[in-house]
């Protein structure tokens, strides 16, 4: 570790990690008691401090009802925003929970929660706490799950989620230097013994991370490499989207419904590939289509194209059918639920 990775993060500092913000009438921040995000508040607070008139800061804290501590939590949190003059709610995550998949469920969740509170202030922007550790840990878990170029690229600084955007000013800030601005300012935080669990993955990827960095793998590093693939991601996609306009082009030529198969046939396979889930998201009623079937699927489709052959089949809630050279990928025929015998 570097000495200015245990340095606090000064109030000029702040206004550069939240000068793209300043323009916003209402604010978000998600603040679950911990130290990232209780130096997010405080460091939004001393930031809006600067203005005449800046954004309207609400602090919002997300109890889970997993852990009993997390009542008290939402209350501290409540009272370190009122000494800063920012308002603060606290949802609830209410019904029953999963036995199973509890941290993904509890994220859906908490961003879902934060969604409706955000729309209720008129806010188009919900600011989490999320940091360069964060993001190595985020690149490691996608990594071996097997990932394409996207998932790798990990956290962007500002993404789109439930029709909000979720903005990462501490992208590039490591966890030391949020703690040493709280120690500094004798705030106190909470610790959430579930970050230390070992019977999740990211508080295990976490506690190799030292290992990891002494053979150079450190959280500078591996969010570098995160940068540098979401900026190969990015050119891509611009690519992805010139073949999308070639081949519409095509297709404007003919009368006949579909994708010219020949011309699909001639892209690169990464263009293919994406171009394929696209419309498999765009007509499917079952959800993103997962990368792995959708390998799977051209696979399949390049096989019938070179051999001249038909296709139908059905993923993510679509139909995709190969017939005379064109490609077709149409929605799915809604799935009948069978009704349950009453006991």
């Amino acid at each position: 570790m570097r000495d200015d990775d245990n340095s606090p993060i000064s109030g000029t500092e702040a206004k550069a990690l939240f000068a793209d913000w300043k323009g916003l009438p209402a604010i978000v921040l998600a603040v679950s008691g911990g130290p990232d995000s209780v130096a997010l508040m405080w460091l939004a607070a001393r930031w809006r401090k600067s203005f005449v008139r800046g954004p309207r800061l609400i602090a919002v804290t997300v109890d889970h009802g997993l852990r009993p501590e997390a009542a008290r939590e939402a209350r501290d949190v409540k009272r370190l925003a009122g000494m800063l003059n920012i308002e603060h709610r606290t949802l609830r995550w209410t019904g029953e929970k999963p036995k199973r998949g509890v941290p993904a469920a509890s994220r859906d969740a908490r961003y879902r929660l934060l969604a409706r509170a955000a729309r209720s202030v008129r806010a188009t922007h919900v600011l989490t706490a999320h940091t360069r550790d964060d993001q190595a840990e985020t690149l490691l878990m996608r990594l071996l799950r097997g990932s394409g170029i996207a998932g790798l690229s990990a956290m962007a600084r500002e993404s789109e989620r439930d029709g909000i955007l979720l903005a990462r000013p501490f992208l590039d800030v490591p966890k030391s230097r949020l703690a040493a601005t709280l120690n500094k300012a004798r705030i106190a935080f909470a610790d959430d013994p579930t970050n230390r669990d070992a019977t999740f993955m990211r508080p295990r990827l976490r506690a190799l991370l030292p290992l990891l960095a002494a053979e150079g793998g450190d959280a500078r590093g591996l969010s570098r490499l995160a940068s540098r693939l979401a900026r190969a991601n990015a050119a891509v996609e611009v690519l992805a989207d010139g073949a999308e306009r070639y081949l519409a082009l095509r297709d404007r030529s003919t009368s006949r419904p579909g994708i010219d198969a020949r011309a699909f046939a001639t892209l690169p396979e990464e263009i293919r590939l994406r171009l394929l889930r696209r419309a498999l998201d765009r007509v499917g009623h079952e959800g993103p289509a997962q990368l792995g079937k959708v390998e799977a699927l051209l696979a399949t489709l390049d096989r019938s194209i070179a051999g001249q052959s038909g296709l139908k089949t059905t993923l993510a809630g679509a139909v995709v059918s190969l017939a005379r050279g064109r490609i077709r990928i149409e929605p799915a025929p809604q799935r009948r639920q069978r009704n349950k015998r009453a006991p």
